[in-house]
C-alpha cells in the first residue's frame, strides 16, 4: 500500500493503549484526537506557560500537505481550555524528527480559576489534513533540525 496520509503511534507510546484518531461522521472534516495520559492544566495565572497535552501520535502526509490542530468546540465553555497558538500547524517534516519522532501535542491554557484534569482517552481536539500553496518565487531549502517549536532553530 502506498501511504499518503495518516496517523501512527509515536515512539515511546507503542504499549500505551493509544487510539488512532477517527472521524465520527461521514462529513466530518476533523479526526478526533485523544489525550495519551492524565494531565493537569493549572488555573490561569499571568506568566504561565501553556501545558502540552501528549497524544502519543505522529502523522505522515504528502509533500504539499499539513496537519492542522484545532480545539474541540466544547472545550472553552465546558472546561475553560483554549489553544495557546489558536491553531497548531504540523508540517510534513515534523514526522519522525530526531528530537521526538514527530510526537503531536496540544498546547492549552486553562482560563478557569481551578485546575482542570484531562484523563487519558479524553477527546481534546481535532486534526485536519489540508493542502497548501507556495508562491512563484518560493525557494525554501532548509531542513528541520528538531521537534516541537524547532522551525527557526
Amino acid at each position: 500500500m502506498n501511504k499518503k496520509r495518516g496517523f501512527e503511534i509515536a515512539k515511546g507510546f507503542e504499549n500505551a493503549g493509544i487510539n488512532l484518531p477517527v472521524r465520527k461522521t461521514k462529513y466530518s472534516a476533523g479526526y478526533d484526537v485523544e489525550a495519551a495520559e492524565d494531565t493537569v492544566i493549572p488555573a490561569f495565572k499571568r506568566g504561565n506557560k501553556p501545558t502540552l497535552v501528549k497524544t502519543g501520535l505522529k502523522a505522515y502526509m504528502e509533500d504539499d500537505e499539513m496537519l492542522l490542530l484545532y480545539n474541540r468546540s466544547s472545550n472553552p465553555g465546558k472546561k475553560g481550555l483554549i489553544l495557546a497558538n489558536s491553531v497548531g500547524v504540523v508540517d510534513k517534516d515534523y514526522y519522525e524528527n530526531q528530537d521526538n519522532d514527530g510526537h503531536i501535542m496540544f498546547a492549552f491554557y486553562n482560563i478557569k480559576d481551578e485546575d482542570i484534569e484531562i484523563k487519558k482517552g479524553d477527546a481534546i481536539g481535532q486534526a485536519i489534513f489540508q493542502k497548501y500553496l507556495v508562491t512563484d518565487d518560493d525557494s525554501a531549502a532548509g531542513e528541520r533540525m528538531g521537534g516541537f517549536g524547532s522551525t527557526n532553530k
